[in-house]
């Protein structure tokens, strides 16, 4: 992977492929940029793909305190690397990570969104302390309970959801980022939908959601259309929190080149 530093000094691993407009892909929670490996096939052949390791995961650095201007700050030396402006599709928590990053002056393009992690209307807000709760955790070495507790309480998974993650190939990728869960509960702060701070951006956007997604998720991704001036709303066919892979990449591609 290539390497560059940001502001503060911390490294940011990143991959660049394809030709064509620059698009940079920001993962969510527990992910680094292998996320993106089904994704990236689908858009080379007509954007130029920037993935990377947000800090504190794969082969980036970190920092010994999170705040959110540097993961801004990552965000904007990747895009820098872009040629200083890209479109950027980010997903679940880092949907929340790019609006901050739009409404701070990032040089950001265009932005496509999918399930940006709101709680609107009725759906019940995780606990305030959510975060600190996860750093408790981590420092007492049970990454695992971590992991689990972010599914849970802010993710909404029952029990049984859960263990069956457990048995499958990533738990071991979940743990190993359990550390950095903090991280995106920080991100998503009250856990509501800021509509005043929105309706100031004038960024095009997108927002999309699976038709297989939970309700809350559906609802968080429609009421961000509709707060953001100049974007609009689809739903695409998928599973929970999760598009099919085919289907967003031609939306991408349609929503970043014409």
């Amino acid at each position: 992977m290539r390497k560059v530093v940001s502001r503060d000094g911390t490294t940011i691993a990143y991959q660049r492929a394809g030709e064509g407009p620059p698009v940079v892909l920001l993962n969510g929670a527990f992910r680094d940029h292998t996320i993106f490996d089904a994704l990236v096939p689908e858009l080379t052949a007509h954007c130029t793909t920037y993935v990377y390791d947000r800090r504190g995961r794969g082969q980036s650095g970190d920092s010994p305190r999170y705040a959110i201007e540097r993961e801004i700050e990552d965000l904007a030396v990747v895009i820098e690397e872009a040629g200083g402006q890209a479109v950027v599709f980010a997903g679940s928590c880092g949907a929340n990570l790019a609006l901050e990053a739009a409404l701070a002056g990032t040089p950001i393009t265009r932005l496509a969104l999918h399930e940006p992690y709101f709680r609107v209307g009725d759906h019940p807000r995780p606990p305030l302390d959510a975060a600190d709760r996860l750093r408790a955790l981590v420092a007492a070495d049970q990454r695992g309970a971590a992991a689990e507790y972010f599914l849970n309480v802010l993710m909404g998974l029952p029990p049984a959801a859960i263990a069956q993650w457990r048995q499958g190939p990533l738990w071991a990728t979940n743990e190993a980022n359990a550390h950095t869960l903090a991280y995106d509960a920080t991100l998503c702060g009250d856990y509501t939908l800021p509509v005043d701070r929105l309706a100031a951006l004038r960024t095009p956007a997108l927002v999309v959601n699976s038709d297989g997604t939970s309700d809350w998720l559906r609802d968080a991704a429609q009421a961000t259309a509709a707060a953001l001036p100049n974007a609009s709303g689809r739903e695409l066919p998928g599973s929970w929190h999760r598009i099919e892979m085919e289907t967003l990449g031609r939306v991408l591609v349609e929503f970043a080149t014409t």
